[in-house]
């Protein structure tokens, strides 16, 4: 998205870096993320927003060609460049070919390596470096190609992921649990009061014991009640108390906790299947460190 902008390369290489250094790469089965076709994000997004996307990548192209600029700012946030729409397809991708590993039995459970992020990407609107919303989509995929009945998304990043709520919000057959530092981006947080959402939001500088007692409370009964069948994560980092982008307080610990919770209830009524895809995550080395901490709990290492 440009020099200096906080969602950049270097955000992969330092998960890369500290899977290599931990040994728990050595643990992991590595699959190169497939295009998604048009057809398939459609479950999740309009055909006008695919089309305007397309249309962006085409004048952008187009552009640089006559010696224009390299990046189209979409919003005072967000940007695209010339790769943008292969990454976009590819990271759509990665999440329905997990979905599709953890369905056949092939893996129990996958995480996402990929950027941009997607959960505050709405139906039809870019925003908040974000503009495929990969876990939407993976559970759109995961009832209508899949057949299943219940699935579950459950959001850690520090900002409310209102385009999921967007893209789920009424859908019984979609359970959405999140905790998002409130008042913060989006400004408003939750804007629904469907009930198959279970939108917490806290105050800056809440810690990670606070974060715990509310997943106990509010989310693991909810959780149970639905008895998914595939749970997706939106796993952002983000409210790790070293990440700038944030405010609040957790560390490596609180992640794997919840980790374990969410295991605990997929191993109960999903076969174990987990499909967790990257959302935010700023701060090089509290990423690298918390995806560590993520995947050892997943991987069982």
């Amino acid at each position: 998205m440009g020099a200096g902008h906080p969602e950049c390369p270097e955000r992969l290489d330092a998960i890369e870096d500290r899977l290599l250094v931990s040994g728990v790469g050595d643990a992991l089965t590595r699959i190169e993320a497939p295009m998604a076709s048009l057809d398939e994000i459609e479950l999740a997004h309009t055909r006008r927003h695919v089309d305007a996307l397309r249309g962006q990548t085409m004048r952008l192209l187009e552009d640089m060609a006559a010696g224009g600029p390299a990046y189209a700012q979409i919003d005072p946030d967000t940007a695209m460049n010339s790769h943008t729409w292969q990454a976009m397809l590819r990271g759509a991708g990665a999440a329905m070919a997990a979905t599709d590993a953890v369905m056949a039995g092939e893996l129990e459970n996958a995480f996402c390596a990929v950027r941009p992020p997607g959960h505050h990407a709405c139906r039809d609107k870019v925003m908040g470096f974000c503009f495929i919303n990969h876990v939407a989509l993976a559970a759109k995929y995961a009832l209508e190609r899949h057949g299943l009945s219940r699935v579950a998304i459950v959001d850690f990043d520090v900002h409310h992921g209102n385009g999921t709520e967007d893209i789920v919000a009424g859908d019984q057959r979609i359970l959405m649990a999140s905790f998002y530092q409130h008042p913060f981006y989006p400004h408003g947080g939750s804007r629904s009061d469907a009930d198959n959402l279970v939108n917490v939001p806290v105050p800056a500088y809440t810690k990670g014991a606070a974060v715990r007692e509310l997943v106990r409370d509010l989310w693991l009964p909810r959780l149970e009640a639905h008895r998914p069948e595939l749970i997706l994560i939106s796993a952002g980092f983000d409210a790790h108390r070293e990440d700038e982008l944030g405010q609040l307080g957790l560390v490596e610990a609180d992640y794997a906790w919840i980790t374990e919770q969410l295991k605990a209830v997929a191993q109960r009524h999903a076969k174990g299947r987990i499909v967790s895809s990257l959302e935010g995550g700023y701060n090089l080395s509290a990423l690298g460190r918390s995806v560590e901490a993520h995947l050892r709990v997943l991987a069982g290492v």
